[in-house]
This record gives C-alpha cells, structure tokens and sequence, in this order.
C-alpha cells in the first residue's frame, strides 16, 4: 500500500469583525472632533434644557430631576392662553421686516458711492459713517424721543422703522468693504455700453453682491427682532403694540414662578430665528467672510 503525502490543513486567516472596525473608526472620529463635540454640547445644552423645561409640569420644573415625568405639551398652548403672543410675533415681522427693507434701500446706494464714486470728502465721508458707530444710541435717546413725540409718533413703532430710511452704519461698513473687493473691470465695461449708474448697480452690482446684501439682511433682522431697548422705549403700555422681546419680559414677570409656561414662551420665541438662520446659513457665511467674485 502506497504512501501518499498530505498537505497540513491550512488555517484560516482571522480576519477583523466588521463592528471593530465601524468601533475603531467611530473612535478615531471622536478622538479627531474631541474640541468641536465639546463646543456644540457647551452650545446645546441650555436649548436642551430649555425645552426639557418647557414640558414638565410646574411642580417638577427647576428639581433635580432634568427629565420630564410627564410630557406636557400642552404648555405651549398655554403660552397663546395667557399672553398675546401672536399679536406680538405680527408686530415683530413687521418692526423687522420693514427694517430690513428700508435699511436695504438706504445702504446700498451709500455703500455703492463709497466704494465706486471718486469725489473729493470720500474718505471724510466713511469715516464719519464709521464714527456714528461708536455712539451708543441712550445718548441721544431723550432729544430723539421729544421729536417723535412731537410728530406724534411716541406709542407706535414706527420710530424705530422710519429712522432705517436714512441707513444703517453698519450696514453701510459691511457693504462697502464688500463692493470694494469687485474688480471695477464690470462697472467700466458697463459704463462703455452706455449703462448708467443706477442701471449698473441694478443689473451688474446686486446680483455679485447678494452674499453680502443676504448678511446684512440677516444681522438686521435678528437685531430688531432681539431688540429689546427700542420697543420698550416707544411701543408704551398698550400690549397691542408690543413686541415679542417686550412680551417675554412681561410674561416672565407674571409668570416667574411657573417656570414651564416661561420655559416654553422663550422656546417659541426663539424658534423662527434658528429656523431662518439655518435656511440661509450657506449665504450668511459666504457674505461675512466677504469673499469677493470668483471666476
């Protein structure tokens, strides 16, 4: 009987689990995020809070316990209850949207002659826009007052809307910097096709400066839907005319034991700011850092 050779059985190779390998990656991910994980927690959690808050009952509100026993969502329809909030979110759009409208169609044109018209006084000119930023605005707030009262104006918000027709310092700043970094090759071609001034910042400069018309939207929206000062400066005592910065503070006076309730009223204060920033957060950034033309 003939020997025959056989070959030892080969192992077979241990080869890594899938889920070590998703686990080492996931690992290293956190490892590499460590700082900006830290930072959106530190940023995350008083929201967290906030609306934990706003879903407890009134008994279990501020305990130590941070967790709802009960989801109470009702609570936000007690805020409509006991408040009126939603003749206060009217008249915020409107204060901040009109604003933002006349704020737009008195910086523009300014900005558009600081960056691109060469008169004598120019720079004389900027720097005055620039110096009325430094002045706080509770210096002039009594002469101010008495002239909008003599205009009958006090007990509205139309002082705070009608002064956006003559332009924003800082809006002005911020869309001047940005038409400078335009090559002035577009305005020049424009001029040589026989287009006029007016004719070329409509059809040739807005559309390049869209980044920077949407920041300075969106830094003045937010200021005057966040502005505090103002309103309770002019919008006097009738609820009616409030705003919803003013409303929170005077519901959070009324209501400063049942903290739920003010949980909740700040939580649907809040909301249409976060919604409109993340919407247009691709054309907030791109305007800020002031990027210029590409291509």
């Amino acid at each position: 009987m003939s020997a025959t050779a056989t070959a030892p059985a080969r192992r077979p190779a241990v080869r890594a689990s899938p889920s070590a390998g998703t686990r080492r990656r996931t690992l290293m991910w956190i490892a590499t995020h460590a700082l900006t994980i830290a930072v959106c927690i530190i940023f995350l959690a008083p929201m967290v809070f906030v609306f934990l808050t706003a879903l407890m009952t009134d008994e279990q509100a501020l305990t130590s316990n941070l967790w709802p026993e009960t989801w109470n969502w009702s609570n936000f329809a007690a805020v409509f209850a006991k408040s009126k909030l939603v003749q206060w979110t009217l008249n915020t759009f409107m204060y901040a949207g009109l604003a933002t409208l006349f704020t737009l169609l008195s910086s523009v044109p300014v900005a558009y002659a600081l960056a691109r018209f060469r008169f004598r006084g120019r720079k004389v000119a900027f720097l005055l826009v620039i110096t009325t930023m430094m002045l706080p605005p509770q210096v002039v707030a009594v002469p101010v007052y008495i002239i909008w009262a003599r205009f009958d104006l006090t007990d509205s918000l139309w002082p705070l809307i009608l002064p956006m027709l003559l332009g924003d310092a800082f809006s002005i700043f911020l869309l001047r910097q940005f038409l400078v970094t335009i090559p002035r090759d577009y305005t020049d071609a424009a001029r040589v096709d026989g287009c006029s001034d007016f004719r070329t910042l409509v059809k040739i400069i807005l559309p390049m400066a869209r980044p920077a018309i949407a920041a300075v939207a969106i830094f003045q929206f937010f200021y005057c839907w966040n502005d505090y000062y103002g309103p309770l400066l002019y919008a006097g005592v009738d609820q009616e005319g409030w705003t919803l910065s003013l409303g929170l503070a005077t519901f959070k006076a009324f209501h400063s034991v049942q903290w739920n309730l003010t949980m909740a009223a700040t939580l649907l204060v809040t909301a249409p700011v976060i919604i409109i920033f993340f919407l247009a957060q691709k054309v907030f950034i791109e305007g800020v850092t002031l990027t210029g033309v590409k291509g």
